[in-house]
Order: C-alpha cells, then sequence, then structure tokens
C-alpha cells in the first residue's frame, strides 16, 4: 500500500520547505520532495547564498586592497580563489543541513528524488537509483521554482557560456567577462568578479539597467558602477555568439544597427529565468498554464484542480525568495482552513552589490502612469552622520508619499545595508504609514537608518541635515 499523506510538497526551496514546515505546525501529515539531493533550492544552493557569499568576499578583498589609502597598511593582498569558493560552499551544505533539520525537527518526511504526478492525488518518487516510489496525496503543493533562460540558439556549457549556476563556480579569474542583460543578477555576479579583477563589460537591450525599478535609482546605480570600472553597453541586442580560441565571441547589433563584437574569455547570460514545470507530468494531474508556461492558480494559489496548489517561481509574480516563503506559508494557512495573504505591494526588491540597491512599492513611473498625485522625499548618504564617518557615502534614500494622505507608496534606496533599510519602510507600508509616521519616529544616532527619517521628513520639505 502506498503511503498517504494530507499534503505533499514538491520542491524543497524557500517556498517549499518553508510550506512544509507551516503545514506540520497546523498538524497535517506532511511530506516534502526535493530532487536536488539537498535542501534550499537554487536560493540556496546555486542563488542568493552562495552569490551573497561571493559578493562579502569580494568587496572584502576588494576593501583590504584599499586599506592603505585610509592609514592601514597590510602588505601584499593575495587572491586565493579555491579557498574563497571552498568558504563559499560550506555556507551552502551548513544552510541546506540545517534546512533539512528543520524538516525532521517539525515531523515532515523528506523524500530525495524527482517527483511527478501519475494523477492528481499520486505522485511518482523516482530516486537516484531510478527506484520509484508511489505516495497518495488529499492535497498537493507545487513548489520547484525556476530555472535560467538562455537566449535562440545559444546553450549554457557552464565553462565558457554560463548561466548564474556556473557563474559561481569559475576556477581561475578570467580576464574580460561580457554579461549579457543588466538585471540584478547580472549585475551582482558581475561585481564579484569585477572586484577580483576581470574586465567586466555588461550588455544590454534597453537604455537602462535594472529593468522595472524605479528610473532615477537605475541612472545613479549605473554611475557609480562606472566608477567601478565595470563598462556597459546599453541597446546593444545579441544576435549569437561563438566560441573561440578558449573563450567567445558576443555578436551585437547597436541602436543603429551597426555591428559591434566583443571577444572574452567566459560570457555571463543574465536574461532572466522560467517556471521549473518540466518533469512534473502537469497533463496527468490536467493542470492549466498560462502563456508563459506558469501555473495558473487563484487569489488563494489554488490552481483549477481543486487539490492542487501552486506557489513561487512557477506562478505569476517577481522570482523571489522572500514572496515565495510568504506563499508557502499562506497556501499553508489556506489549506488548514486559516486565511492566508501576501501583500504584493509590499515585496521588497534588493541588489547585493556594494553600494546595496533594495526597492519596495511604487516608483515615480508607475505612480506617473495611475496618475496618482504624489510628493517626493530624497536624502543623500553624503549628509549622514555614520556613512561620513566611515567613508561610505554613495546614494540616497527617496520616499514617494501620496500628495493628499502621506501614505508611503514606495521606497528606493541606494547606498549602504540599503537591503536592511528597506524593511522598516516595509512595515510602514503594511500598517498604512504615514511619510510623518517614520519622520516622528525617534532613529538612533549615528546610524545609516537616519536618512531613511531624513528623507521622511523631506516629503514634508522640513530635512534637518540638508
Amino acid at each position: 500500500m502506498a503511503e498517504k499523506f494530507q499534503v505533499v510538497v514538491i520542491g524543497g526551496g524557500p517556498g517549499g520547505y518553508v510550506c512544509a514546515i507551516r503545514l506540520a505546525q497546523l498538524g497535517l501529515k506532511t511530506a516534502c520532495i526535493e530532487s536536488r539531493g539537498s535542501l534550499g533550492g537554487t536560493c540556496l544552493n546555486v542563488g542568493c547564498i552562495p552569490s551573497k557569499s561571493l559578493l562579502n568576499l569580494s568587496e572584502e578583498f576588494h576593501k583590504v586592497k584599499n586599506l592603505s589609502n585610509k592609514g592601514i597598511e597590510v602588505g601584499e593582498v593575495k587572491l586565493n580563489l579555491s579557498k574563497m569558493m571552498r568558504s563559499k560552499d560550506k555556507a551552502v551544505t551548513v544552510l541546506t543541513k540545517g534546512v533539512e533539520f528543520l524538516l525532521k525537527k517539525n515531523r515532515v518526511t523528506y523524500f530525495k528524488g524527482h517527483g511527478s504526478f501519475k494523477s492528481k492525488n499520486e505522485i511518482v518518487i523516482k530516486d537516484i537509483d531510478n527506484k520509484e516510489t508511489t505516495i497518495i496525496a488529499d492535497k498537493v503543493v507545487i513548489a520547484t521554482g525556476s530555472v535560467p533562460i538562455s537566449l535562440p540558439g545559444i546553450n549554457f556549457d557552464e565553462k565558457i557560456i554560463l548561466s548564474s549556476t556556473g557563474a559561481l563556480k569559475i576556477e581561475n579569474v578570467p580576464k574580460k567577462m561580457i554579461v549579457v542583460g543588466g538585471g540584478y543578477i547580472g549585475l551582482e555576479m558581475g561585481s564579484v568578479w569585477s572586484r577580483l579583477g576581470t574586465e567586466v563589460h555588461v550588455v544590454e537591450f534597453l537604455d537602462h539597467i535594472t529593468p522595472g525599478m524605479d528610473k532615477e535609482i537605475s541612472l545613479e546605480f549605473m554611475k557609480v558602477l562606472k566608477k567601478q570600472g565595470i563598462k556597459f553597453h546599453m541597446q546593444h541586442k545579441v544576435e549569437k555568439i561563438e566560441k573561440i580560441n578558449n573563450g567567445a565571441r558576443v555578436f551585437t547589433l547597436d541602436k543603429d544597427g551597426s555591428n559591434k563584437n566583443f571577444d572574452c574569455d567566459i560570457v555571463l547570460i543574465s536574461v532572466g529565468r522560467k517556471p521549473n514545470t518540466q518533469g512534473l507530468n502537469i497533463k496527468a494531474a490536467e493542470i492549466e498554464l498560462d502563456e508563459k508556461q506558469r501555473i495558473k492558480t487563484d487569489k488563494n494559489f489554488r490552481t483549477n484542480q481543486n487539490n492542487i496548489y501552486a506557489i513561487g517561481d512557477v506562478i505569476s509574480g517577481p522570482m523571489l525568495a522572500h514572496k515565495a516563503e510568504d506563499e508557502g506559508i499562506a497556501a499553508a494557512e489556506n489549506i488548514a482552513g486559516q486565511s492566508g495573504h501576501v501583500n504584493y505591494d509590499t515585496i521588497p526588491g534588493v541588489v547585493y552589490t556594494a553600494p546595496e540597491v533594495a526597492c519596495i512599492g511604487k516608483t515615480e513611473e508607475q505612480l506617473k502612469e495611475k496618475n496618482i498625485d504624489y510628493k517626493i522625499g530624497k536624502f543623500s548618504f553624503m549628509a549622514n552622520s555614520r556613512a561620513k564617518a566611515i567613508d561610505d557615502t554613495e546614494g540616497f534614500v527617496k520616499i514617494l508619499a501620496d500628495a493628499k494622505t502621506d501614505k508611503v507608496l514606495g521606497a528606493h534606496l541606494i547606498g549602504p545595508h540599503a537591503g536592511e533599510l528597506i524593511a522598516e519602510i516595509g512595515i510602514a507600508m503594511e500598517f498604512g504609514a504615514s511619510a510623518e509616521d517614520i519622520a516622528r519616529t525617534c532613529h538612533a544616532h549615528p546610524t545609516f537608518s537616519e536618512a531613511v527619517k531624513e528623507a521622511a521628513l523631506s516629503v514634508d520639505k522640513r530635512a534637518i541635515h540638508s
């Protein structure tokens, strides 16, 4: 007899394992299936965590190399790339093992193998030895995440032509790298290798980087990255990529229709991701997909099949680990008869470069498009005491508030610890706070967070330090 569960979660990434733990907390007999061999999904294994490890380590390397400018002599600074990679791998191992412990602690049954539908209530699990096990589920949550996409006719080999996964495993510092795509992932990985000594060129089809971000922040961000040595080629369309003499040649057309080719050691293609629904045998469960091959769901994350739910990168919305986590908890609570909900207006986005970039809520462009009257409050880190004290003054905080009610509609930051500072704005927006509410809240001195307070004061044109 096949083992039966009240809920089976297919996928052990941030959305899946969090959903499984919450289901178990709510008293439901739960199983979680993961094909990778280790839990945590793309985020922990080949995404958020290893990339942030390399971003931190490469930034430390860059800082130490330049300490003499601040009166600290350390002698010759050398890079040991293999040791740096081992440090990154250690962080991944510790965290993935930690997730496995959490499943065990919460009595979630963990299956290592590839899960696919036999019917809407039957899941077949094929392990590493191709042994098949069938389990039965009253309800199923699909949380299989996403995979990198390439350009038409160009395949990843993860040696010369890389996805974000390959960019985390480069064995030697390349002399020259072309990054195709000016989004979050490409700029983060480009920053890592630029700091380690690679000449980095970003080729972008649009006229600005970080599509969808507030334009003022995007322009400032590109200006800062240029100062750091990264070169940008905007409005260039990649026609093809050919391998040549242990490297590659990237063929592009610029905005005037002229050919421009780039020779390099490696190419990182970072043009987005697609839902990972291949191999699920979706047809057996008769689950409907949209035009982008995402799983269609209602506001409760239920598919067209009443017992099957989907969360994270396989459904619509931003492909972010924290969005998947929130959806996992909400879906679990809905399955248990509670009222799970996700507020998509308060999901932050962060680029973990140096300086960091963070955003939440509406951009100026979106407010203009919707004809919403708004006020702007801005404050530069150049005038922030803490930033001045440690010589980390690039960037600013920008708060957008409703012109009549003063309700915070969005915030956009570039500067030190922007990814942490955005949480304050998130809480304010979640509770419908005004810019005045932030401005009236006492912030410790000297801290970077004072820049948020001053930007809130600036909404009413009463910033103190600018």
